[in-house]
């Protein structure tokens, strides 16, 4: 038996609002609950609401920005750059930018739509 996978069809996350998800390792990719690595592509004018998860996120940025609303503090991350978003933090992603962002999003646990508490937007 091998001791690696080699991930060649990564999960393609559906969504509505133009962001392209390709979750290579993690619960709906693997069954992996430990942890989830997704390459994301974020359209220019992207956004996402406030959410407060129960994992640890960690984001490297690969090209373009990206704005992080982190409680009341506003932190914008360009290529090259990374950060960890301690769980039950309330946070808000976007990319109110020009240019598409392209980064890497690793959770610990994996993400759960169950456990990232998206606030209702109104």
């Amino acid at each position: 038996m091998k001791k690696y996978f080699i991930q060649k069809k990564p999960f393609i996350v559906p969504t509505t609002d133009g962001k392209i998800i390709e979750e290579h390792h993690g619960l709906a990719s693997t069954k992996n609950a430990v942890i989830s690595i997704a390459h994301m592509i974020a359209p220019p004018g992207w956004s996402e609401p406030f959410q407060t998860p129960e994992f640890d996120e960690y984001t490297y940025i690969i090209k373009g920005k990206k704005q992080f609303t982190i409680e009341d503090e506003i932190i914008i991350l360009e290529a090259g750059q990374s950060i960890k978003i301690e769980k039950n933090t309330r946070i808000q992603y976007a990319n109110p930018f020009e240019e598409v962002c392209e980064y890497i999003a690793i959770c610990t646990p994996a993400f759960n739509p169950s456990s990232v508490h998206r606030e209702i937007e109104e």
